[in-house]
């Protein structure tokens, strides 16, 4: 089926896609089917953010290219009177729900109103600072993403019985399973350490980003948060607030006493610092939010030393995931190392909207 095809073609590309979306396609393409229309139409549904129009059209090229050949070899098949296979129609087959192919988006799962889903959706560069709404929208967000990364480990803190032990106390009863015993919680040896940008062009973005963690701080185990922009300062108490205004208070402070208001980026001095000052273990995951623009950092032979000092933390954590709040299309451009910061074993993906940002986060 076209529908389904299409659906799974855009989750594969990274556009979130419910069932409910799904259906509702369904009934679209029931009603275009054949049209000059229904790339439009499918587009109403499918498409939530213009930025997802392109990968929209890609995708749609993809499963309906071809589709009038498709009907042609159809009504072949359908007028041959002596072949023994059934021949389905499409828009007779069932609709199957599968929940474990997609992750259904995170607003979905929130009571947001249109003002909110707006916010949502908009790019952070534009977001008002001064805007309360933001600071309650990112603590929901966070909220959420804790609830979600929650039900995602319980089963591994649940524990699955362990066979070997309950075979070797079960032995002074002649064999038979009368005690289960079960496994015991594995121990979280995995850090999460969050690098955050505070230079001036990623001052904005950072704001909502300590926001959306404070909230989801919990569910990451032996969390730690630093912010950078030529130097690093850790900041890991100030999570420990128990209110979230009285916490980004105490940010905005620590910023300014440690003069990190629009300043100026020097990552080679940063990562340098970091790697030579802060001792994480091997299975540790860095979270760097930045738009890799080492505007101050040296050079060696064009190469940014900067991505030296970073590949040598790559060799020594698990993951380092960068989150870059830029458009793809300006990456690599001027002072952007971001394809320096990928060769040196990095992830780079781009966060322009608080739903990218939430998402990003959930899936660490």
């Amino acid at each position: 089926m076209k529908i389904l095809e299409l659906s799974q073609a855009l989750r594969k590309k990274g556009i979130p896609v419910s069932i409910r979306s799904t259906k509702l396609a369904y009934s679209v393409y029931d009603i275009f089917k054949g049209g000059s229309y229904l790339k439009e139409a499918l587009a109403s549904v499918y498409v939530k953010d213009k930025r997802q129009l392109e990968v929209f059209e890609e995708a749609f090229d993809e499963v309906f290219h071809g589709i009038e050949r498709d009907e042609v070899e159809e009504t072949k098949l359908k007028t041959r009177k002596d072949s023994g296979i059934k021949i389905e129609n499409p828009n007779e087959m069932v609709l199957v729900e599968e929940e474990m192919d997609f992750q259904p988006p995170i607003e979905d799962f929130l009571d947001l109103d249109h003002d909110e889903r707006s916010l949502l959706e908009r790019d952070v560069s534009s977001l008002d600072f001064f805007d309360t709404r933001l600071f309650e929208l990112c603590k929901k967000l966070g909220l959420k993403i804790a609830n979600r990364r929650s039900r995602r480990f319980k089963g591994s803190r649940r524990g699955r019985p362990d066979i070997r032990r309950s075979i070797r106390k079960n032995l002074k009863y002649g064999g038979a399973l009368i005690e289960l015993v079960n496994k015991r919680p594995s121990v979280k040896k995995s850090q999460h350490i969050f690098l955050c940008d505070v230079s001036g062009s990623c001052d904005w973005i950072s704001n909502w980003f300590f926001c959306i963690v404070y909230a989801a701080q919990h569910t990451f185990y032996n969390s730690r948060f630093f912010d950078f922009d030529n130097k690093i300062v850790e900041t890991t108490k100030i999570l420990q607030e128990d209110d979230l205004m009285a916490a980004f208070r105490n940010l905005r402070v620590s910023r300014q006493q440690n003069m990190m208001l629009h300043g100026i980026s020097n990552m080679y001095n940063a990562f340098r610092d970091f790697r030579d000052s802060v001792v994480f273990p091997p299975r540790s995951y860095i979270i760097i939010l930045s738009d890799c623009r080492d505007w101050a950092g040296p050079r060696d032979g064009g190469v940014p030393m900067s991505a030296m000092v970073l590949e040598e933390i790559c060799q020594r954590c698990r993951k380092v995931l960068i989150l870059n709040p830029e458009d793809k299309k300006k990456w690599d451009v001027v002072d952007s190392c971001v394809s320096y910061y990928m060769d040196a074993g990095a992830i780079v993906k781009e966060v322009r909207s608080l739903r990218q940002l939430a998402e990003t986060i959930e899936k660490i």
